[in-house]
């Protein structure tokens, strides 16, 4: 009764439903490696914001890379910012307001700089450089804030353009200062003296998201896909038994 598995229709429903059982399988992996990436993310976070600041010339010496799993390191820098080369980070939206994020070299005593994203300032929604952007303090200042990592982007998104990038890379930025500046940047959370008309870097978002949901979603399509072929069999093997009988009984009635 299963013979007709061989027959190159069911043969060729079977490749499909096996293609399909595959590619779900992978994608709820996928989305299940995302949400372990997340947990991890969020671990690396929670376990930096527990520990005390340290100085950026530790966390990140110029000329240096520094691993990825230091990112979200709380650092604090001293200097002078250098307002000439700073550059705006364009449509930069905070809840339903356009504006730009403020980036300064800020300059240290041996010499070098490190960038700070100085906070986030509302302005019109074009792509056109604002001119309501408040100055950086004059003098000795000393920031604390998150150690960030560089845009991997490496096109024009962070060229600066009338002073203005859409993504941050000190890689690329340090054509544009004259000092050498540390790896990454820091999203400013406080400044002595304070903050004077922007708003400071946000807290990282440790929500877990739905990749879990949807790589079970993904898991039961490939159970569902095995079913459907295993329930059209199933329809298939009694239908066949039915013609047998059907017969039959079509002889043995008189006409």
């Amino acid at each position: 009764m299963l013979r007709f598995l061989l027959t190159p229709r069911w043969l060729g429903f079977g490749a499909f439903v096996i293609a399909l059982a595959v590619t779900c399988v992978f994608l709820g992996m996928w989305q299940h490696d995302r949400h372990e990436q997340r947990q991890q993310h969020n671990a690396q976070v929670e376990s930096h914001a527990e520990s005390d600041p340290i100085p950026i010339q530790q966390a990140a010496p110029p000329g240096t890379e520094w691993p990825s799993e230091d990112e979200w390191t709380q650092v604090t820098a001293t200097g002078r910012y250098d307002p000439q080369h700073e550059v705006l980070v364009k449509f930069q939206q905070r809840g339903s307001q356009p504006g730009v994020d403020v980036v300064t070299p800020l300059v240290l005593d041996d010499g070098s700089a490190v960038l700070i994203d100085r906070g986030w300032v509302q302005t019109q929604n074009t792509a056109s450089r604002p001119d309501n952007i408040p100055p950086p303090p004059s003098g000795q200042v000393t920031v604390t804030g998150w150690l960030r990592a560089d845009s991997t982007n490496d096109g024009q998104a962070v060229q600066p353009e009338d002073g203005q990038v859409r993504l941050i890379s000190s890689e690329a930025l340090s054509e544009l200062v004259p000092h050498e500046l540390a790896t990454g940047y820091i999203a400013l959370r406080e400044q002595n003296p304070p903050l004077d008309g922007l708003e400071p870097a946000e807290p990282p978002e440790l929500g877990m998201g739905v990749n879990l949901f949807y790589s079970w979603q993904w898991y039961f399509f490939a159970g569902l896909a095995g079913f459907g072929f295993f329930w059209f069999a199933r329809a298939e093997v009694k239908e066949r038994r039915r013609e047998p009988h059907a017969e039959q009984t079509e002889q043995l009635t008189p006409s």
